[in-house]
Protein backbone atom coordinates (compact mmCIF):
# COMPACT_ATOMS: atom_id res chain seq x y z
CA UNK A 1 0.00 0.00 0.00
CA UNK A 2 2.78 2.43 0.96
CA UNK A 3 4.58 2.59 -2.39
CA UNK A 4 1.40 2.57 -4.48
CA UNK A 5 -0.16 5.38 -2.45
CA UNK A 6 2.95 7.53 -2.45
CA UNK A 7 3.18 7.18 -6.23
CA UNK A 8 -0.33 8.62 -6.56
CA UNK A 9 0.82 11.78 -4.77
CA UNK A 10 3.88 11.95 -6.99
CA UNK A 11 1.58 12.16 -10.02
CA UNK A 12 0.42 15.61 -8.88
CA UNK A 13 4.00 16.65 -8.11
CA UNK A 14 3.77 16.12 -4.35
CA UNK A 15 5.69 14.11 -1.78
CA UNK A 16 3.96 11.93 0.81
CA UNK A 17 5.19 10.10 3.90
CA UNK A 18 3.42 7.61 6.13
CA UNK A 19 3.59 7.64 9.93
CA UNK A 20 2.13 4.72 11.92
CA UNK A 21 0.38 5.62 15.17
CA UNK A 22 0.28 3.16 18.11
CA UNK A 23 -2.85 2.65 20.19
CA UNK A 24 -2.72 3.84 23.78
CA UNK A 25 -4.37 3.07 27.08
CA UNK A 26 -6.50 5.69 28.80
CA UNK A 27 -8.69 5.75 31.92
CA UNK A 28 -12.43 6.30 31.46
CA UNK A 29 -14.35 8.64 33.74
CA UNK A 30 -14.94 5.64 36.05
CA UNK A 31 -11.23 4.92 36.19
CA UNK A 32 -11.51 1.83 34.00
CA UNK A 33 -8.60 1.46 31.53
CA UNK A 34 -9.56 1.31 27.87
CA UNK A 35 -7.57 0.99 24.68
CA UNK A 36 -7.89 3.94 22.33
CA UNK A 37 -7.32 3.47 18.61
CA UNK A 38 -6.38 6.68 16.77
CA UNK A 39 -8.13 7.59 13.53
CA UNK A 40 -6.49 8.18 10.18
CA UNK A 41 -5.50 11.79 9.56
CA UNK A 42 -3.55 13.74 6.97
CA UNK A 43 -1.69 17.01 7.28
CA UNK A 44 0.98 19.16 5.65
CA UNK A 45 4.45 18.91 7.19
CA UNK A 46 7.87 20.32 6.37
CA UNK A 47 11.37 18.89 6.16
CA UNK A 48 14.64 20.06 4.59
CA UNK A 49 13.19 19.37 1.13
CA UNK A 50 10.06 21.45 1.69
CA UNK A 51 6.40 20.58 2.20
CA UNK A 52 4.96 17.08 2.05
CA UNK A 53 1.74 15.25 2.92
CA UNK A 54 1.99 13.36 6.20
CA UNK A 55 -0.43 10.42 6.39
CA UNK A 56 -0.93 9.21 9.96
CA UNK A 57 -2.16 5.62 9.96
CA UNK A 58 -3.19 3.64 13.08
CA UNK A 59 -1.09 0.51 13.63
CA UNK A 60 -3.93 -1.59 15.07
CA UNK A 61 -6.84 -0.33 13.01
CA UNK A 62 -5.43 0.25 9.54
CA UNK A 63 -7.91 2.00 7.23
CA UNK A 64 -8.42 1.14 3.59
CA UNK A 65 -7.02 4.05 1.59
CA UNK A 66 -8.06 4.66 -2.00
CA UNK A 67 -7.32 7.53 -4.38
CA UNK A 68 -10.64 8.12 -6.15
CA UNK A 69 -9.48 10.68 -8.67
CA UNK A 70 -6.37 12.50 -9.85
CA UNK A 71 -6.41 15.79 -11.78
CA UNK A 72 -2.81 16.43 -12.78
CA UNK A 73 -3.59 19.75 -14.50
CA UNK A 74 -5.06 21.08 -11.23
CA UNK A 75 -2.46 19.26 -9.10
CA UNK A 76 -5.30 17.84 -7.00
CA UNK A 77 -6.36 14.35 -5.92
CA UNK A 78 -9.23 12.94 -3.88
CA UNK A 79 -8.36 10.41 -1.18
CA UNK A 80 -10.88 8.19 0.64
CA UNK A 81 -10.22 6.45 3.97
CA UNK A 82 -12.50 3.59 5.06
CA UNK A 83 -12.28 2.94 8.80
CA UNK A 84 -14.79 1.48 11.26
CA UNK A 85 -17.70 1.89 8.86
CA UNK A 86 -16.84 5.49 8.00
CA UNK A 87 -15.82 6.78 4.59
CA UNK A 88 -13.87 10.00 5.02
CA UNK A 89 -12.74 11.92 1.96
CA UNK A 90 -9.88 14.39 1.69
CA UNK A 91 -9.08 16.81 -1.10
CA UNK A 92 -5.30 17.15 -1.44
CA UNK A 93 -3.66 19.58 -3.79
CA UNK A 94 -1.82 22.81 -4.48
CA UNK A 95 -3.40 26.24 -4.03
CA UNK A 96 -1.44 29.33 -5.10
CA UNK A 97 1.81 28.89 -3.15
CA UNK A 98 1.44 25.82 -0.95
CA UNK A 99 0.08 22.30 -0.67
CA UNK A 100 -3.15 21.86 1.27
CA UNK A 101 -5.48 19.17 2.48
CA UNK A 102 -9.06 19.42 3.72
CA UNK A 103 -11.81 17.05 4.71
CA UNK A 104 -14.74 16.99 2.28
CA UNK A 105 -18.39 16.55 3.38
CA UNK A 106 -21.00 14.63 1.42
CA UNK A 107 -21.58 10.99 0.53
CA UNK A 108 -21.94 11.65 -3.21
CA UNK A 109 -18.46 13.15 -3.63
CA UNK A 110 -16.59 10.90 -6.06
CA UNK A 111 -13.95 13.03 -7.82
CA UNK A 112 -11.98 16.26 -7.57
CA UNK A 113 -14.65 18.37 -9.26
CA UNK A 114 -17.50 17.21 -7.01
CA UNK A 115 -15.22 17.64 -3.99
CA UNK A 116 -14.49 21.25 -4.92
CA UNK A 117 -18.21 21.90 -5.41
CA UNK A 118 -19.00 20.29 -2.05
CA UNK A 119 -16.58 22.63 -0.31
CA UNK A 120 -18.38 25.71 -1.59
CA UNK A 121 -20.82 27.28 0.86
CA UNK A 122 -24.49 26.52 0.24
CA UNK A 123 -25.03 30.14 -0.80
CA UNK A 124 -22.77 29.57 -3.82
CA UNK A 125 -23.81 26.08 -4.97
CA UNK A 126 -26.13 27.46 -7.65
CA UNK A 127 -24.11 30.57 -8.48
CA UNK A 128 -24.16 31.24 -12.26
CA UNK A 129 -20.48 30.80 -13.15
CA UNK A 130 -18.95 30.96 -16.60
CA UNK A 131 -17.13 27.83 -17.77
CA UNK A 132 -13.73 29.52 -17.40
CA UNK A 133 -14.62 30.40 -13.78
CA UNK A 134 -15.20 26.78 -12.80
CA UNK A 135 -11.97 26.51 -10.82
CA UNK A 136 -11.14 30.21 -10.49
CA UNK A 137 -10.54 32.00 -7.21
CA UNK A 138 -11.90 35.29 -8.54
CA UNK A 139 -15.33 35.00 -10.19
CA UNK A 140 -18.37 37.14 -10.84
CA UNK A 141 -20.09 35.60 -7.79
CA UNK A 142 -17.27 35.51 -5.21
CA UNK A 143 -13.58 35.91 -4.45
CA UNK A 144 -11.81 33.08 -2.63
CA UNK A 145 -8.68 33.13 -0.51
CA UNK A 146 -7.82 29.71 0.91
CA UNK A 147 -10.84 28.38 2.81
CA UNK A 148 -12.63 31.75 2.87
CA UNK A 149 -15.19 33.00 0.36
CA UNK A 150 -16.04 36.69 0.00
CA UNK A 151 -19.46 37.43 -1.51
CA UNK A 152 -20.28 40.99 -2.69
CA UNK A 153 -22.90 42.83 -0.61
CA UNK A 154 -23.39 46.06 -2.61
CA UNK A 155 -26.43 47.12 -0.59
CA UNK A 156 -24.71 46.93 2.78
CA UNK A 157 -24.08 50.33 4.37
CA UNK A 158 -22.00 50.48 7.56
CA UNK A 159 -21.41 53.55 9.70
CA UNK A 160 -17.67 54.15 9.91
CA UNK A 161 -17.73 54.15 13.73
CA UNK A 162 -18.57 50.42 13.60
CA UNK A 163 -15.76 49.53 11.17
CA UNK A 164 -12.93 47.51 12.74
CA UNK A 165 -9.35 47.80 11.55
CA UNK A 166 -6.91 44.95 10.88
CA UNK A 167 -9.12 42.15 12.19
CA UNK A 168 -8.04 38.48 12.12
CA UNK A 169 -10.35 35.64 11.11
CA UNK A 170 -9.54 32.01 11.81
CA UNK A 171 -11.16 28.59 11.57
CA UNK A 172 -9.66 27.76 14.98
CA UNK A 173 -6.25 26.56 13.89
CA UNK A 174 -3.42 27.68 11.67
CA UNK A 175 -2.42 31.19 10.70
CA UNK A 176 -5.25 33.76 10.57
CA UNK A 177 -6.30 35.82 7.57
CA UNK A 178 -6.26 39.57 8.19
CA UNK A 179 -9.02 41.94 7.11
CA UNK A 180 -8.12 45.58 6.51
CA UNK A 181 -11.71 46.63 7.36
CA UNK A 182 -14.28 44.43 9.08
CA UNK A 183 -17.82 44.68 10.39
CA UNK A 184 -19.38 41.98 12.49
CA UNK A 185 -22.82 41.14 13.83
CA UNK A 186 -23.85 38.73 16.58
CA UNK A 187 -21.71 35.79 17.64
CA UNK A 188 -20.48 34.52 21.00
CA UNK A 189 -17.62 36.03 22.98
CA UNK A 190 -14.84 33.49 23.65
CA UNK A 191 -11.39 33.56 25.23
CA UNK A 192 -8.65 32.27 22.95
CA UNK A 193 -5.02 31.30 23.61
CA UNK A 194 -2.46 28.97 21.98
CA UNK A 195 -3.54 26.25 24.44
CA UNK A 196 -7.25 26.87 23.74
CA UNK A 197 -7.33 27.79 20.02
CA UNK A 198 -11.05 27.03 19.66
CA UNK A 199 -11.94 29.39 22.47
CA UNK A 200 -13.56 29.14 25.90
CA UNK A 201 -16.96 30.62 26.70
CA UNK A 202 -17.23 33.03 29.63
CA UNK A 203 -18.43 30.20 31.89
CA UNK A 204 -15.68 27.83 30.76
CA UNK A 205 -13.09 30.55 31.25
CA UNK A 206 -14.24 31.31 34.80
CA UNK A 207 -14.33 27.60 35.67
CA UNK A 208 -10.78 27.23 34.39
CA UNK A 209 -9.63 30.07 36.64
CA UNK A 210 -11.28 28.42 39.65
CA UNK A 211 -9.60 25.06 38.94
CA UNK A 212 -6.21 26.47 38.07
CA UNK A 213 -5.11 29.86 39.40
CA UNK A 214 -2.00 29.76 37.17
CA UNK A 215 -4.33 29.96 34.16
CA UNK A 216 -4.68 33.67 34.90
CA UNK A 217 -1.17 34.26 33.56
CA UNK A 218 -2.06 32.73 30.18
CA UNK A 219 -2.33 35.43 27.56
CA UNK A 220 -5.96 35.07 26.47
CA UNK A 221 -7.51 37.36 23.90
CA UNK A 222 -11.23 37.80 23.32
CA UNK A 223 -12.72 36.91 19.94
CA UNK A 224 -16.19 36.29 18.54
CA UNK A 225 -17.23 32.77 17.59
CA UNK A 226 -19.85 32.23 14.89
CA UNK A 227 -20.35 35.93 14.17
CA UNK A 228 -21.64 37.35 10.91
CA UNK A 229 -18.61 39.03 9.36
CA UNK A 230 -18.17 41.44 6.45
CA UNK A 231 -14.89 42.61 4.92
CA UNK A 232 -13.67 45.52 2.85
CA UNK A 233 -10.26 46.44 1.49
CA UNK A 234 -7.19 44.20 1.60
CA UNK A 235 -7.30 40.60 2.84
CA UNK A 236 -3.87 39.16 3.55
CA UNK A 237 -2.33 35.84 4.55
CA UNK A 238 1.32 34.68 4.36
CA UNK A 239 0.41 31.64 2.24
CA UNK A 240 -1.81 33.49 -0.25
CA UNK A 241 -1.67 36.47 -2.55
CA UNK A 242 -3.36 39.52 -1.02
CA UNK A 243 -6.79 40.24 -2.44
CA UNK A 244 -8.57 43.61 -2.53
CA UNK A 245 -12.30 43.91 -1.95
CA UNK A 246 -14.08 46.91 -3.43
CA UNK A 247 -17.03 47.52 -1.17
CA UNK A 248 -18.37 45.24 1.52
CA UNK A 249 -18.29 41.45 1.09
CA UNK A 250 -19.85 38.78 3.29
CA UNK A 251 -17.25 36.39 4.70
CA UNK A 252 -18.12 32.69 4.64
CA UNK A 253 -15.93 29.72 5.43
CA UNK A 254 -15.93 26.66 3.18
CA UNK A 255 -17.86 23.58 4.29
CA UNK A 256 -14.91 21.54 5.58
CA UNK A 257 -16.22 21.89 9.14
CA UNK A 258 -19.30 19.86 8.11
CA UNK A 259 -17.17 16.79 7.33
CA UNK A 260 -16.90 14.11 10.03
CA UNK A 261 -13.11 14.07 9.66
CA UNK A 262 -12.78 17.81 10.32
CA UNK A 263 -13.38 17.90 14.05
CA UNK A 264 -13.25 20.87 16.41
CA UNK A 265 -13.31 23.53 13.73
CA UNK A 266 -15.03 26.86 14.38
CA UNK A 267 -15.18 30.37 12.91
CA UNK A 268 -13.28 32.87 15.05
CA UNK A 269 -12.87 36.57 14.34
Amino acid sequence: MDTHLIQKFERIGARAKIEFLPSRWSNSWRGTPRLLHPEFSIDIANDKHGQYFKLRIPEQNIPQLEVLDIQRNLRHLLLMARQEGNKDKFLCGHDERHWFTCAVPGQSVSNVVTAMNALRPAELRDAPLKSKERFARHTTAFIRQGEWFFIPEPRLIVAEKFVLQNEPISRGRGKPHWLENAYRTGGELVYVSPKYPLGLTEQEYQELLKRNLSASIIQFKTMMRGAGVYARGAVSHPDHATIYLRGWHRVIMNTEHQARAAKNMVFLD
